[in-house]
């Protein structure tokens, strides 16, 4: 039982608290109950790719670039499509400029090399940024939720649940087609 001293005590710590860390703090409270489907994408093509589209399919979200080392992930993300589409997975490649100035080119260079060169099929959203103060409202979300596991490199890679939060985080060095990757997949598929 807290003494009447003490009660006192911590009351007057949260009115001298600053109104600005309070209203900091509500606005981490409130984006952190927000789902990954409040957000969307320019699409590559144009328009828009509205993840809300998705809601209640788990979606593997993945910033990609055409010019990176680990550039042939996209010939195993797209394995993944073919696998675990039908299913519900929902993939969507993000192409960034973000690191090493890997994805220079606009939509037609893109289209070039996740398409034509490795037969991408699954949504491609335009190119955004991904780190940083101007980083894209998913990408800040995401890096909110998950502040330890924010994108370092090209393919780096969300897996959000049929909730529409995040349930897992891939780093850039594991490959799409990893078996820790397709159980979690077909552990967020499983999930009612």
């Amino acid at each position: 039982m807290i003494d009447r001293r003490t009660f006192i005590a911590a009351a007057l710590v949260v009115a001298a608290e600053p109104t600005c860390s309070r209203t900091a703090r509500a606005q981490g409270a409130a984006m952190s109950k927000i789902s990954a489907y409040a957000f969307s994408f320019p699409a590559l093509s144009g328009g828009d790719i509205r993840l809300a589209e998705f809601a209640g399919r788990p979606l593997l979200v993945v910033n990609t670039a055409s010019q990176c080392g680990y550039t042939p992930q996209y010939a195993g993300l797209q394995e993944l499509w073919g696998e675990f589409r039908d299913r519900g997975l929902v993939i969507i490649g993000v192409p960034s400029n973000d690191f090493g100035g890997q994805e220079p080119g606009g939509p037609k260079e893109i289209v070039e090399t996740a398409q034509h060169q490795y037969g991408v099929t699954f949504p491609i959203a335009g190119k955004v940024v991904v780190k940083g103060p101007n980083a894209h409202p998913f990408y800040k979300w995401a890096a909110e939720a998950r502040p330890k596991e924010v994108p370092r490199w090209n393919f780096h890679k969300y897996l959000i649940g049929r909730e529409g939060y995040i349930s897992e985080v891939f780093a850039e060095s594991v490959e799409p087609t990893d078996t820790r990757v397709k159980t979690a997949i077909a552990r967020a598929l499983a999930a009612s």
